[in-house]
């Protein structure tokens, strides 16, 4: 699996009854991948994972596989310790072994869900193991997961930094193919991991106003919460740096970034989904608790950008 181009972590409808809206998932699903994107994330952090049940969960895995099949499109699913997903799917896993499953009860990538081609691993959150223990942890896990990794690094949430050369060992790992790089800053040790990446591993944008730079750099593409809006032109942009168009890069980087960083102004997907809303997309703009449903100041901030 090449991870290369636009993917997007889908949000989570809901209707006018607090249920989630799966017609309007897979209608907009559809779009983003007729505008372009070259696969979807589901259950990412995008996607409220926490706050759906597990039959929820099952359920918008169901949609958006149905949906990826539909365009041979690629999906990740998302695997984090605080989403609700506590049993040991993953073939040979044990209870109390400290790995965790991106799919709900019953589910496996390779039989009810072919279509979940890799699996999106947040580095351990909240404990901070050190260098060593996130990559024990990975190498742990690579050895029974049915499918490919890709790394979530983010460290302003999990609150464990990774240097150039940890996640070079990450990335030599077997089946860790790609990384969601989302420290909040353009660091000295993306541009040192890009400069010198292991071979057939992937880096991701996870900071969708640092897609463009890093594009730049090297990346292959972007994991963008942002590409709900606009995803034909976030499309357009990683295709202008693969092949060499810097003008057009350039331009769309320019337009993009105020976009992305207002559909970040207040707690991720709040305003995106109003954004969704206000377009006629989805039913509600509703999110569950402990978010809040996005200010209309930051609404309409957003509308200024969306085209």
């Amino acid at each position: 699996m090449e991870l290369t181009g636009v993917f997007v972590p889908m949000i989570t409808p809901f209707d006018e009854s607090g249920a989630v809206a799966y017609p309007a998932l897979e209608s907009l699903a559809h779009q983003i991948l007729e505008a372009g994107a070259t696969g979807l994330v589901a259950l990412g952090t995008t996607g409220e994972p926490s706050a759906l049940t597990p039959g929820e969960q099952h359920d918008i895995l169901t949609v958006l596989s149905k949906v990826c099949a539909h365009h041979h499109a690629p999906l990740l699913a998302g695997a984090h310790p605080d989403a609700g997903l506590h049993a040991p799917l993953l073939a040979g896993a044990r209870p109390g072994a400290g790995l965790h499953a991106p799919l709900p009860a019953g589910a496996r990538p390779g039989a009810e869900f072919p279509q979940v081609t890799a699996m999106l691993s947040l580095v351990p959150p909240f404990v901070r193991p050190g260098a060593a223990g996130v990559l024990a942890h990975f190498t742990a896990l690579a050895a029974i997961s049915p499918v490919p990794l890709v790394i979530y690094h983010v460290p302003p949430r999990t609150g464990q930094p990774l240097d150039a050369a940890t996640l070079r060992a990450i990335g030599t790992l077997d089946r860790v193919i790609g990384i969601k790089y989302a420290t909040g800053t353009l660091d000295a040790d993306v541009i040192a991991l890009l400069a010198d990446p292991p071979p057939n591993f992937a880096v991701l944008s996870g900071d969708d106003i640092y897609l463009s730079p890093l594009l730049a750099l090297g990346a292959t593409g972007g994991i963008l919460a942002s590409a709900h809006v606009a995803t034909d032109r976030f499309v357009a942009l990683a295709t202008a740096w693969r092949t060499g168009d810097v003008s057009t890069a350039r331009k769309l980087g320019h337009e993009l970034t105020p976009l992305s960083t207002a559909l970040f102004a207040e707690p991720n997907p709040t305003v995106i989904k109003a954004v969704l809303h206000a377009q006629g997309r989805i039913p509600t703009p509703a999110v569950r608790l402990p978010l809040l449903p996005a200010s209309p100041t930051a609404l309409q901030n957003a509308l200024r950008y969306a085209g």
